[in-house]
């Protein structure tokens, strides 16, 4: 018999792991970590700025570790705000856009490096499949918190 849910984790879990090796390794010479690749990334999309609330919601991270993440951005000149007001919008420095060009350059290298050998209609219906597959999981997973409550 097929192990279906043992193949999906697994499979899912290698992505997501090598996703962040790739991440890591790819900030080493700046210092950073997997985390603070998608802050940058995310407000290089977003030049009004994005609140550390905002961050969390796309990141999907905890507050306190986009918190940690923030404080190291700043320390390093790549993003300012006034972390002593709430709610106040993170912005990217002229120095953090050119780390989210580097990001942007290499991340592209990596997802042209994990789709090298698929065509391009393969390669859409791959990720709408993806994202389908998450907004399923997703529902499933408000139901089972929501029938927890009753």
């Amino acid at each position: 018999m097929e192990k279906v849910f043992e193949n999906f984790a697994a499979v899912i879990m290698k992505l997501n792991k090598l996703i962040q090796r790739i991440k890591q390794y790819e900030m080493r010479d700046y210092g950073l970590k997997a985390i603070h690749v998608m802050c940058v990334y995310h407000l290089n999309n977003h030049h009004e700025g994005l609140t550390s609330s905002e961050l969390v919601r796309l990141t999907l991270e905890d507050k306190a570790a986009i918190s940690r993440a923030l404080g190291v951005l700043q320390e390093k000149g790549y993003i300012v705000y006034d972390k002593n007001k709430y709610n106040t919008p993170v912005k990217l420095t002229d120095t953090g856009k050119e780390l989210a060009g580097v990001i942007l350059d290499r991340s592209s290298k990596a997802v042209e490096a994990g789709s090298a050998n698929m065509p391009e209609e393969q390669r859409v219906m791959f990720y709408k499949f993806l994202g389908e597959t998450a907004d399923k999981l997703s529902e499933y997973y408000v139901s089972l918190c929501a029938n927890d409550k009753k």
